[in-house]
């Protein structure tokens, strides 16, 4: 099996050891991993934001640089549900102004080889023991892209529950969106920051050291939340917990 890890722009740009964390994942799991360095963004951010026109370049350039391999990994939720849920609809659009096939032809091959990171260990690699150790209280948020669009279920947690020293406490409102919602929180500042709030509150009456999620862009939305407001809790990614071991661990 060949495959590509798509890093996703957040992540290039903030979180580079989260990629860095999936390759000794998948690695220790006996899995190869390439890197394309060609990957740009998926075109997400565009897309949400109203400019489907100019999201068709960057999704053409995507089925480009990673049609080649058998799957596609990416430890985010939210592009991940691009390709796999939008990347249709683009198609579908195209054809629907009269341009023709090409465009949804282009990008077919791609949309069922895209997995978010940890459907790809339950469902591809058929593991939920990765050999993990990260000793701390963790409570875990499932955001909406993987709730809603990916429906990741309970992935996420089989994982979580199998890491050795983990204890892992149920977050009050989980399925609740944490506000972040990529351009909805520069346009809609209060409501954003209210609903971010919300999120901490609960995170912080379970007592865990530790709120998880599966996309570094809400991580990102909560981090700073937490940040202003002095939280004892700290913002991981899953693949960062998932990646720690007894040998290399996570802080």
């Amino acid at each position: 099996m060949r495959v590509a890890l798509f890093l996703t722009c957040v992540n290039d740009t903030l979180y580079p050891d989260t990629g860095r964390a999936v390759v000794r994942l998948l690695k220790r799991l006996g899995v190869d991993v390439d890197f394309p360095l060609a990957q740009t963004c998926c075109g997400q951010a565009h897309y949400n934001t109203g400019y489907r026109h100019e999201t068709e370049p960057l999704a053409r350039h995507f089925a480009d640089v990673f049609g080649q391999y058998d799957a596609i990994v990416t430890p985010s939720g939210s592009c991940a549900a691009m390709v796999r849920e939008l990347y249709p609809r683009l198609g579908e659009r195209a054809r629907a102004e009269g341009r023709g096939e090409a465009l949804a032809d282009v990008l077919a091959p791609v949309v069922p080889k895209t997995y978010e990171l940890t459907e790809f260990l339950v469902d591809v690699l058929g593991v939920t023991d990765v050999g993990a150790a990260y000793p701390h209280k963790v409570t875990y948020h499932p955001t909406c892209h993987g709730l809603r669009s990916l429906g990741l279920g309970d992935r996420p947690r089989r994982l979580l529950e199998e890491v050795r020293g983990l204890e892992l406490v149920e977050l009050p409102g989980a399925d609740e969106c944490c506000g972040f919602g990529g351009t909805f929180a520069v346009k809609n500042a209060g409501v954003s920051a209210a609903m971010g709030a919300d999120k901490i509150r609960n995170a912080e009456s379970t007592g865990a050291e530790v709120l998880c999620a599966a996309d570094n862009s809400c991580l990102m939305h909560l981090g700073g939340t937490m940040s202003r407001a002095g939280s004892v809790v700290r913002p991981v990614h899953i693949a960062e917990i998932l990646a720690s071991t007894e040998e290399e661990p996570a802080r």
